[in-house]
Parts: structure tokens; sequence; C-alpha cells
């Protein structure tokens, strides 16, 4: 038998077939806006103080007396020297220190808005949920500006159980809100002790006066030095002191609010919430104006 006959024709084979391709993998989330940090002047402050000094100028010119007969150094030196003198034995040095750093923040206003704040918030609740608690390990440098917000990104991170969370980031708010009040006692002090500086150096004035008696013709003008005193005593602790004090309080409990919201977001992700939650919890927080409605219909 021929052997090209028994030979048997094969079949052609079937063409590969295309491996079946994998599901795209999911695009990474977006890491979430951080809240821009504004080093702006506080207009509040700044125009409030030069608009009440100018109009104490304006008066002073209008009288006709002149600015110059305003003017005494030695009443200067008891007034602010005396005042500084007597605010600093009443505190420590760190505590005087913390006060001037608080006086030139309230020139500057950096503590971001309690709504971008709660926004913020949200977006990292979110983003944890997407992309899991270690998602959030590149913002910890990135939020230094931040210091609560930084530790309470740094505190998920780690993995914390949510009551250490909140109990960590508890104690930093309530430590910050105690450096404020120190600082703004020290400026209620120095409100207290300007007029009495004043009134010291009108005394002092007024001795040196009487001790002059024979000459009738220096009476006048040294009564007038002698009341200057008390005219800076009372500018000072009124106009600038007392006011500044009521600023760092106000700034002291926006920035807790601020940061209230990083330690309601902190204890959310914690617990692996839903993020719809969280926006609750902000909003009976935040004052009806500043409410976010991520979620909320």
């Amino acid at each position: 038998m021929n052997d090209r006959a028994t030979t048997r024709t094969r079949p052609p084979a079937p063409p590969p077939q295309a491996a079946p391709s994998a599901p795209p993998a999911p695009a990474p989330a977006k890491a979430p806006p951080l809240p821009r940090m504004r080093r702006r002047l506080d207009l509040a402050t700044i125009i409030g103080l030069s608009s009440g000094l100018l109009l104490v100028l304006g008066a002073l010119f209008m009288g006709g007396g002149g600015v110059g007969s305003f003017v005494d150094i030695p009443s200067v030196l008891i007034v602010l020297g005396g005042t500084a003198a007597i605010t600093t034995i009443s505190f420590t040095w760190p505590d005087m220190r913390a006060a001037m750093r608080a006086l030139s923040s309230t020139m500057v206003a950096n503590t971001p808005d309690p709504r971008a704040a709660a926004q913020t918030a949200l977006s990292l609740a979110e983003f944890a949920r997407r992309s899991g608690p270690l998602g959030l390990q590149p913002l910890v440098k990135s939020t230094k500006a931040w210091p609560v917000l930084s530790k309470a990104v740094e505190l998920i991170v780690d993995g914390l159980p949510a009551d250490d969370a909140e109990r960590i980031l508890r104690t930093e708010i309530e430590a910050n809100l105690a450096r404020a009040r120190t600082a703004s006692a020290v400026m209620r002090r120095a409100a207290e002790v300007a007029p009495a500086m004043g009134l010291i150096g009108t005394l002092v004035g007024l001795v040196q006066m009487l001790g002059n008696l024979s000459d009738p013709s220096t009476v006048g003008p040294a009564m007038a030095v002698a009341l200057i005193t008390t005219f800076y005593g009372a500018i000072l602790g009124s106009m600038v002191f007392s006011p500044i004090a009521a600023k760092i309080d106000r700034n002291a409990e926006r920035e807790a609010l601020v940061d209230g919201l990083y330690l309601l977001a902190a204890g959310s992700v914690a617990r692996q919430e839903n993020p719809r939650r969280l926006e609750v919890m902000i909003n009976t927080v935040l004052p009806p104006e500043l409410r976010v409605t991520a979620y909320e219909q």
C-alpha cells in the first residue's frame, strides 16, 4: 500500500486565540486638596487700630495746641518701660515671648477658613475610603503648615484606634488654647498696668511741679507734662492692649474650631465610617452659614 495513500491529511491548526485582556486597573484616587495658607494682613485689626489713633491725633490738631505739646520722652519711658517691667514680673520670659508672637499674629491672618477646613476633612475621609489609610502617607509632610492636621494624618497612617487618636489630638488642641490664653492674659495684664503707670508718672510730675512753686510761670507747663503720662496709659490700655487681647482670644477660638474638624475627620477615618456621617458631625459643629453640603441633598 502506498504510504502517501495511508497518510491522513491533517486539518489546519486553528488560529491562536488571543489571551483574555485583563481588566483595566482602576485609576488612583486623586489626592485631596489641602487648605491654602493665606498669609494676609488682618485688615480689621489694622484699620481699627490706625483709625482710633488717627481720630485721637485729629482731635489734638483741632485743639490748637499741636502734637508737640503731647510728646514727652520721660512720660513715654515711665509708661512703656514700667508697663513692660511689671507685666514681665507677673509672667515668665517664655510667656512674654509667646505674647510677642501672638501680637504679631494678630496683624497677619493665617488661619484657614472653617468651610475650607471642613471640605478638606471630607476630602481626606473620602480619599482614605478609596485608597486606604496608608494612602494618606504622602500627605504627612505636605501638611506640616497645619500641625493638628499633620498630626491627624500621621495618626491615621499609623493605624491608631479612634479613641487614642482623638485623645492625642484633643490634648494638642487644648495645649494650643492654653498658650493662646496665656498670651491674651499677658495683654490684659498690660492693659491693667498701663493706666496705673500713667498715674504714677502723673504723681511724679506733680511732685516735681510742687517743688518749683516759687516760679509760678512753670506751674502750667509742669502740670501739662504731669498729665501726659495718664494720657499715654489710657491710650495704651484701652486702645491697644485690651483690643489685642480680645483679638488673640478670637483667633484662638477660630483655630480651635478648625482643629476640631480635623479631629472629627481622624476619628471617622479610624472607625472606617461613611464620609456622609462625618459631614453630619461637621455640620453640627459649624455655624449655619458655614455648613457644607458635599453629600447632603
